[in-house]
């Protein structure tokens, strides 16, 4: 183990007893370039955060202009900035009317926290919604609408009156009452390995939040900008939210997050008490640029167009009889295999051949593949061969 590879065990909190500890010296495009110079073709995109690639000058430019002219100024809401500014107004005209009005955050967790609040601040219920496996975040409210007990057991108490229903059963939207503020539910569940809505299932939630009263909140964190090869993943399945969450591909990279609602619903936080929602560094100025950036340039080519044709691409290159189905849709694909153990070999084969994989948070018989959506039909075939071959050996 190298001295590197020591002191980040040593000093830097670990999340996994076996973290891969490849030791980066480079990025770029969908490669990624370790300190002994071996590339890897990334098929994670930082887990859908790298939407245009690593590097790309695209985004590098503008943060480095951004950097050059002022970087932190004053807690977010405070100063009129135009990075944020002009986000949220692009944000806006490529929204429906009922979702005008962005708060900036730091993360996707941040965004989910906001709109947990707001939706209780709107309603005055005290109960939220989420499916079982479902995953929102790791802080305390986050966690608490997680899906999966296992997750939360050890950090109990968490929030009261944080129920479930089941993805895709109709017949558990029993649950949604007059005393729920919100239903927190993800277009595509990611943590359970990319599973997509059947049955009209995310219209047949909406109706029911019609009926009681009850918010909808989307968490488009993972979907977001351009995966589904839409611009946000309820335009696929033609289910407006009222509060919108945002994050990750969002930023090219950087770190940023969004709750977006109506001005009306929004404004709630400004009053009674004021400060309803505050942060520091949320709507980070270089952050800021960097997603005005990557919102422009998918708006301006035709990188969304191509994703369904992308995808087919990798259902056609990743027929084989090992793999027993590929979940998904656009470039958010599941791998489903016959157990732990194959998914496992995968992962950890394909790093070996210069393949980046990686897991899901709650099954484990699936692989994800998540590149970015400049991935060329080259590279998509590359990585698909190198899979290939590794379930033939």
């Amino acid at each position: 183990m190298s001295d590197a590879k020591d002191i980040f065990k040593k000093y830097q909190a670990q999340t996994f007893p076996f973290p891969s500890c490849l030791e980066i010296a480079s990025a770029k495009g969908s490669y990624i370039y370790d300190v002994n110079g071996k590339e890897y073709l990334d098929f994670i995109a930082g887990v859908s955060a790298c939407t245009l690639g690593h590097s790309n000058p695209i985004i590098t430019d503008v943060v480095k202009e951004q950097l050059d002219k002022y970087s932190h100024v004053m807690v977010y809401g405070e100063y009129v900035q135009s990075p944020q500014y002009k986000l949220a107004q692009l944000l806006a005209n490529n929204l429906p009317k009922n979702l005008s009005t962005t708060y900036f955050t730091n993360s996707g967790t941040e965004a989910i926290e906001g709109a947990m609040k707001l939706a209780k601040r709107a309603t005055g219920r005290p109960e939220i919604i989420s499916c079982k496996d479902s995953y929102h975040g790791s802080t305390q409210g986050a966690l608490s609408i997680m899906g999966s007990e296992e997750h939360k057991a050890k950090y109990r108490p968490l929030l009261p009156s944080c129920n479930q229903i089941i993805y895709n059963d109709i017949e558990s939207l029993v649950n949604i009452t007059k005393q729920t503020a919100a239903v927190v539910i993800e277009p595509v569940q990611g943590g359970a390995g990319f599973v997509t809505s059947s049955n009209n299932f995310l219209q047949k939630v909406k109706e029911k939040c019609n009926e009681t009263g009850t918010l909808l909140i989307f968490d488009e964190i993972q979907t977001c900008f351009g995966r589904l090869g839409t611009l946000f993943g309820f335009e696929k399945y033609d289910v407006i939210p009222d509060i919108l969450c945002i994050a990750k591909g969002m930023g090219g990279g950087m770190p940023i997050g969004a709750f977006i609602s109506s001005w009306e619903l929004m404004n709630l936080l400004t009053f009674e008490p004021k400060l309803g929602h505050i942060t520091t560094f949320g709507g980070h100025p270089v952050n800021c640029a960097a997603s005005l950036a990557t919102l422009e340039h998918l708006l301006a080519s035709d990188i969304m167009q191509v994703v369904e044709k992308k995808e087919q691409l990798f259902r056609s290159h990743l027929q084989h009889p090992k793999i027993k189905e590929i979940r998904g849709k656009g470039l958010m694909l599941a791998l489903e295999f016959e157990d732990m153990e194959l998914a496992n070999k995968v992962v950890e084969k394909s790093l070996e051949n210069g393949l980046i994989l990686f897991y899901f948070l709650f099954t484990k018989t699936a692989v994800r593949i998540t590149p970015p959506l400049t991935i060329t039909k080259e590279e998509i075939i590359k990585g698909c061969n190198i899979i290939k071959g590794i379930l033939d050996a």
